[in-house]
């Protein structure tokens, strides 16, 4: 699954984490303050800017470039010690991912920074005697604007780009696999395996990859901003005053949600993965039945789909109260971060300005940290597409089946190679 795409997947990885916590060290320990020797110094302001201007100044301008400077040398190292045939887009295609994505992110920031002027001068205008003019608020939206055809041409790009990234990732797991087609045809339901199970592991990690990276990137931009906007925030519902408030009470709620939907459905991953397997039986026992009279017996077809049904009545008790706790805790969410700003909202501290930009910034805090909350259902599946795929590591590598597998094919009367 890694090694036909990427080179050397358990070092690859690591030396990127390594890589990255490097160039995040480097920037944040003064790095950012490099650009004043090519004519870019930090500008004061810069992260308060409304409109599409945000995105020129200095700041980030120096930032692009110090992207591609290491971005290009983890490349080149990659590329000086391997010839892996898919290099160019696991590595390249990667680093190309995470700056779309981490510019994705920023035009939530420019967002957010536009919000507070916009409402604050919305509530002036709704005042007795206000003088404020159509053209300001009409100038304002045109920000708005800008920044959202902005956001539209690189999301349109992303996208794109993803699509093509994730089926050469298909494609690599396929060639692998075909090349040892040999080895791999003993596995039951190895066709599937090769043809919908490498289809469904492109398609989950291309929703679940770029919507991870893109919660680790948000947290990255909207935690400073939480952190900073919490001095508005002087007291919480039940624990009173506590250190940067908004930013601890994202935290907990997050980590609560978390944990909740791991433990509930701790269950599923196993369940979705011996579905697919007594799906594939099943599949398979029929497709031997048009070529030979003697496969697909009544007594044999019924003993399959016996298994189906006893499968897929389990998933759906065992889904029905992990929806029922899912549903009830996003229902919660929705209303959470009102219920902890209630006391400052009754004591007149912030404008309706500063209201939306907390709950943007929260909310966008929030449900990062909720991403194995937003991604559960798809993380299970991946799960068990990952269990079956595992199987061929296991033939190619030569050890033993994993044991759900030997389990099933000593219930086929087959030996467990």
């Amino acid at each position: 699954m890694f090694h036909s795409f990427f080179p050397a997947p358990r070092y690859f990885f690591l030396s990127f984490v390594a890589w990255s916590a490097i160039a995040i060290a480097v920037w944040y320990a003064g790095g950012y303050a490099l650009g004043t020797y090519i004519g870019l110094p930090p500008q004061e302001g810069s992260s308060t800017i409304v409109g599409a201007k945000y995105f020129w100044t200095n700041d980030f301008l120096w930032f692009y470039l110090y992207y591609i400077i290491f971005a290009g040398a983890f490349w080149l190292f990659w590329y000086r010690i391997t010839h892996h045939p898919w290099m160019t887009w696991s590595v390249g295609g990667s680093a190309f991912i995470l700056f779309s994505t981490y510019f994705s992110v920023q035009v939530s920031v420019a967002i957010n920074n536009w919000r507070r002027p916009f409402f604050d001068l919305v509530q002036t205008a709704l005042t007795p005697d206000s003088e404020v003019q159509p053209s300001e608020l009409y100038w304002l939206l045109v920000d708005f604007a800008a920044i959202a055809f902005l956001w539209i041409a690189v999301f349109v790009v992303t996208r794109f780009f993803v699509s093509h990234y994730i089926f050469r990732w298909r494609t690599a797991m396929n060639d692998f696999y075909m090349g040892e087609w040999t080895r791999l045809r003993k596995i039951e339901g190895a066709s599937q395996r090769v043809q919908e199970d490498t289809m469904r592991f492109a398609q989950t990690v291309e929703g679940l990859g770029v919507n991870m990276v893109d919660s680790v990137m948000t947290l990255i931009a909207f935690l400073p901003i939480l952190y900073g906007l919490s001095s508005n925030v002087t007291s919480m519902p039940i624990v009173g005053e506590i250190p940067a408030p908004l930013m601890q009470a994202a935290i907990f709620w997050s980590v609560f949600g978390t944990v909740l939907l791991a433990v509930v459905g701790i269950k599923l991953p196993g369940l979705e993965f011996k579905n697919q397997r007594v799906e594939a039986a099943y599949r398979k026992e029929l497709v031997y039945g048009e070529d030979d009279a003697d496969r697909a017996e009544p007594m044999t077809v019924v003993e399959l789909f016996g298994y189906v049904r006893q499968n897929y009545f389990r998933l759906y008790f065992h889904y029905m109260y992990f929806n029922l706790t899912r549903a009830f805790y996003l229902q919660a969410d929705n209303i959470f971060a009102y219920f902890i700003l209630v006391p400052t909202i009754a004591a007149g501290k912030i404008t309706f300005g500063l209201l939306q930009q907390i709950l943007t910034a929260f909310n966008q805090v929030s449900n990062s940290f909720q991403y194995l909350v937003n991604s559960w259902p798809t993380i299970v599946e991946l799960l068990s597409i990952y269990k079956r795929l595992k199987a061929f590591e296991a033939t190619l590598n030569d050890q033993p089946l994993p044991e759900i597998d030997r389990e099933f094919m000593e219930k086929q009367g087959r030996p467990a190679e």
